[in-house]
C-alpha cells in the first residue's frame, strides 16, 4: 500500500468547520497539499462526524472536468464539491476533492492527463489515506470528461482504487481527437481555450502545434496513447461504474461501450443525456447519477446494497425520468442505404445525398460511409455529416466523421469513414442525408468539429455513397 509514501509532504493547517446535511454531519477543510515537485494542490476534505468504522471511513477521490474547478459546474449541473456535500459525505464517506494541477487554486502547468498529473493522484491518494481515518482499502474515485480520463489512467497503472465510477470521458483519445488520422480540430480548439497556453507543459504545446498542422504522426500517436487506457482495459478488474452521454460529440458513447465490451470484472454502464455538446445535461438527471454512483460505491466501499443486477441501462431522449433495462447491450438491426450518383466536390463545395426516408428509428452502434472517390488535384482529406430532415423541414446532425484520404488518382476508390456513435431518435418519415466536404461546416457553420481546409483549387469526384446505420431493434425514444 501507499501508506508512509509521503511522510515528507508538508500541508498547509486550517480549522475544519462543521457542516450539516439531511442525512447526517460531516466536516470540511480547504487546504494545500504539497506535491513532490514543490507544486501546490489546493484540496477539500470532508469527513463523516458519526461513530466511524473500526477500519477507517470509506473513501472516494472526486475528478473535475477540464478548465474547471472542485468549486465551479462540471457539465454545467455539478461540481465536485457539491456532489460530495449533498450525496456522499453525508452517507458516511470521507471525499477529497481538489483542483487539478493548473486549474483554480492549484499551482504547476498542464499537460493533459500526463505523467505528472499520474502522480499527483498517487500523491493525494497517498495523503488521504496517511492523514486521515480512511479504510485505505477501501477508496473509490469518481471522475467527469477530463478527470474521468484520469481515473481510467490511474486504476489502469496500479493505484488502489476499489471502485471507480467514470463519466463522459475517453478511453482511446486518439480516436476522440483523430479518427481515420484528421484532426476534428473543433473539438480539440475547445478544449485547448479552456486553459491559458501561459499553463501548457511545454510538451503538450508542440503536440498542439503538429496537430494543427494535419500530422498524424507518431510523437502525436504516442502521447495521445500514453492518456489512453483502452489496450489496458482487459485486465482491469477494479469494479467500474461508466456514466456516458448519448450524444457527446467530444467523447461519444462508443468510449464507454467499447471499455463495457473489454472488462472483465464487476461492470455497469448507463447511458444518458449528460456529456459534452450537444449534451443538454437536464439538472433533473443529475440525482439519478449522483445516486448511481453513490450505490455502486455502497456496493463496493461498504458491502451494502443491491446486488449488480442488469448491467446496461438506457435512458431515453429527452430525459423523462424513466429508463430501460438490458443484462447485455441492448438488441440492434441494421439499415443500408444508397446514394447514387456523380457529383463534383470543391476546396469549398459540397455533395449532398439523400438517402431516403425511414420510420421511427434510434441509432445505436458506429455508422459506416463508404465513399467511391477519385481526384487528380490532391484532395487531402474527407468529413461526413450524416443528419435527418423531419416531415417539417427541420435538420438534425447525428453524427460527423472524417478521414484522411491516401493519394487519390483518376481511377475511382472506395474509403470507409467511421461515424462516432450518437445514440439519436429519428423521427417517422425523416430523410436521412449525408453531406460530404472538406468540413463540417460546409454541412452547416453550426456543425464546427472538422475545420481544416483543403488546398485551394482542390476537387475530387464522388460516386456511389453507401451507409451502413445501426439501430436499436425498439426504439426508447419518441
Amino acid at each position: 500500500m501507499l501508506r508512509g509514501f509521503l511522510a515528507a509532504l508538508a500541508a498547509a493547517s486550517s480549522v475544519a468547520a462543521p457542516h450539516t446535511a439531511a442525512d447526517g454531519a460531516f466536516t470540511k477543510m480547504d487546504t494545500n497539499v504539497t506535491m513532490s515537485d514543490g507544486v501546490q494542490i489546493a484540496v477539500t476534505y470532508f469527513e463523516p462526524t458519526g461513530t466511524r468504522p473500526a477500519g477507517g471511513w470509506p473513501a472516494v477521490m472526486m475528478f473535475h472536468g477540464l478548465g474547471q474547478t472542485r468549486n465551479s459546474l462540471d457539465l454545467s449541473t455539478w461540481s465536485a464539491n457539491s456532489v460530495a456535500e449533498t450525496y456522499l459525505a453525508p452517507a458516511g464517506y470521507a471525499v477529497l476533492t481538489f483542483d487539478a494541477r493548473a486549474h483554480g487554486e492549484s499551482g504547476g502547468l498542464f499537460s493533459l492527463d500526463g505523467p505528472r498529473e499520474l502522480q499527483d493522484t498517487r500523491e493525494l491518494f497517498a495523503w488521504l489515506v496517511d492523514k486521515h481515518p480512511v479504510d485505505a482499502s477501501h477508496v473509490g474515485a469518481f471522475g467527469v470528461s477530463y478527470g474521468g480520463g484520469m481515473v481510467w489512467l490511474a486504476a489502469t497503472s496500479g493505484v488502489p482504487f476499489a471502485a471507480i465510477t467514470a463519466a463522459a470521458t475517453w478511453t482511446d483519445l486518439h480516436q476522440a481527437l483523430i479518427p481515420q488520422g484528421l484532426l476534428r480540430a473543433g473539438i480539440v480548439l475547445g478544449f485547448a481555450s479552456s486553459i491559458p497556453q501561459s499553463h501548457y507543459a511545454p510538451e503538450l504545446t508542440t503536440i498542439l502545434h503538429v496537430a494543427a498542422s494535419e500530422q498524424d504522426t507518431p510523437d502525436v500517436r504516442s502521447f495521445l496513447a500514453e492518456r489512453s487506457t483502452r489496450t489496458r482495459l482487459a485486465a482491469l478488474q477494479t469494479p467500474t461504474l461508466m456514466l456516458q452521454g448519448r450524444r457527446d460529440f467530444a467523447f461519444d458513447a462508443d468510449q464507454a461501450i467499447a471499455a463495457y465490451r473489454l472488462l472483465k470484472g464487476p461492470k455497469r454502464l448507463y447511458l444518458g443525456d449528460l456529456g459534452h455538446a450537444p449534451a443538454p445535461n437536464p439538472v433533473a438527471e443529475v440525482p439519478h447519477l449522483a445516486l448511481q454512483a453513490r450505490a455502486w460505491f455502497d456496493r463496493f466501499l461498504k458491502g451494502t446494497g443491491a446486488t449488480e443486477g442488469s448491467k446496461v441501462e438506457l435512458a431515453p431522449n429527452p430525459w423523462n425520468g424513466t429508463t430501460v433495462m438490458y443484462n447485455a447491450l441492448p438488441p440492434t438491426r441494421v439499415l443500408r442505404l444508397t446514394g447514387r450518383g456523380t457529383s463534383r466536390l470543391t476546396a469549398t463545395g459540397k455533395v449532398v445525398r439523400n438517402l431516403g426516408r425511414v420510420k421511427h428509428i434510434e441509432t445505436f452502434g458506429t455508422p459506416v460511409v463508404t465513399v467511391s472517390i477519385s481526384s487528380r488535384a490532391g484532395y487531402r482529406h474527407l468529413a461526413a455529416v450524416l443528419s435527418s430532415v423531419a416531415p417539417g423541414g427541420a435538420e438534425t446532425v447525428i453524427t460527423d466523421g472524417g478521414i484522411e484520404l491516401p493519394t487519390l488518382s483518376g481511377k475511382s476508390r472506395t474509403v470507409a469513414i467511421r461515424l462516432p456513435d450518437e445514440i439519436t431518435p429519428v423521427p417517422a418519415g425523416s430523410k436521412l442525408r449525408l453531406t460530404l466536404a472538406a468540413t463540417s461546416t460546409a454541412q452547416s457553420v453550426s456543425n464546427p468539429v472538422y475545420l481544416l481546409p483543403v488546398a485551394d483549387g482542390s476537387t475530387a469526384t464522388i460516386g456511389r455513397v453507401t451507409l451502413t446505420l445501426p439501430v436499436l431493434k425498439r426504439p426508447i425514444s419518441p
